[in-house]
């Protein structure tokens, strides 16, 4: 067994561990069989203290077509959390019944805490506005398999980019990676954050800002779609004014390049057209897809299940 192991940042992994992941997410792809019976017997927590529909039940759903079993809580309010018990003892107790602990929680922060003090791994599954790892694996991914490689291509990061975890932990990912040039298109209430520019800066790396999507949609090979959150908003009437700022139609879509394409962490509101979804280039739902392939990789990594209980090659990587 190796040294325990979490995920709570994608930089967790170097890039060569995350080709390596991608691989096997993609092996998973065209032989879904192959891995169902891999961790029977293993049991999964999914701790998330604030909602959400998508990453819970893909992790859960990950789980059970690698033959394990999970247990946990959808909402802090049916959890010990509510009488009080800190992050800390939870995942004590929690490290008591599974092998795997997938934590959501609304505090920045709260799942490295978890870490700190779990005998399991833990994958932080969105900590408030800070980081969303097994997403951003999941935004790498899909990129990788449509573009061929994670190299050479202009992504426009488009709506709440102030808020959005999903868009500052994929800023940080890509940054790693060679001829990435970054176009911010949001109205300037929703810019991102100066610590993202400062460090884009630092690094040399080429960026844009702008307010309209019009401007440069003929330019982007990738548009990374998100939702205006009024979760986030202390004021109802920004959220009000802003929410339908971006609106992504047939009209916009024309101006885009034949093969370029859309990405969108989902869950959207309306800032991407129903009419959009049957286009070629709208990739958002093939993007979950991908993002069940990716934390079942993950899942089997953090087990430390690569070596023992398989044989595919890839895997061996570890």
């Amino acid at each position: 067994m190796n040294k325990l192991r979490h995920m709570m940042n994608p930089l967790d992994f170097s890039v060569d561990e995350l080709e390596a992941l991608f691989d096997v997410a993609n092996d998973i792809e065209k032989n879904m069989d192959a891995y169902s019976h891999k961790c029977d017997g293993k049991i999964m927590a999914t701790c998330f203290y604030e909602p959400s529909t998508r990453t819970r039940l893909s992790f859960e759903t990950a789980m059970l077509r690698l033959g394990g079993k999970c247990l946990g809580f959808a909402d802090a309010g049916s959890s010990s959390a509510a009488k009080g018990e800190s992050v800390a003892d939870t995942i004590r107790v929690i490290s008591c019944f599974a092998d795997i602990c997938a934590m959501r929680h609304p505090k920045e922060g709260a799942p490295m805490v978890a870490a700190s003090k779990s005998l399991i791994p833990v994958i932080n599954a969105g900590d408030g506005g800070h980081q969303h790892p097994t997403q951003t694996l999941t935004d790498l991914l899909t990129i990788r398999s449509l573009h061929g490689s994670l190299k050479n291509f202009t992504i426009g990061l488009c709506g709440d980019l102030k808020f959005g975890r999903t868009v500052h932990s994929l800023i940080n990912a890509l940054t790693r990676y060679e001829g990435i040039h970054f176009i911010f298109i949001s109205p300037n209430e929703l810019r991102v954050p100066d610590y993202i520019t400062e460090m884009l800066d630092s690094k040399g790396i080429s960026y844009e800002e702008v307010v309209k999507l019009d401007d440069v949609m003929p330019r982007l090979d990738f548009l990374y779609m998100t939702r205006v959150q009024k979760e986030r908003f202390f004021n109802e009437e920004d959220y009000i004014r802003l929410k339908n700022f971006y609106i992504l139609d047939k009209e916009k879509m024309a101006l885009a390049k034949e093969k370029m394409f859309i990405l969108h962490p989902l869950p959207r509101v309306n800032e991407i057209s129903v009419e959009i979804d049957d286009d070629e280039r709208a990739a958002y739902f093939k993007q979950v897809q991908y993002g069940l392939y990716v934390r079942m990789a993950l899942i089997l990594t953090l087990l430390d299940m690569t070596d023992a209980h398989m044989n595919h090659e890839l895997l061996r990587k570890f």
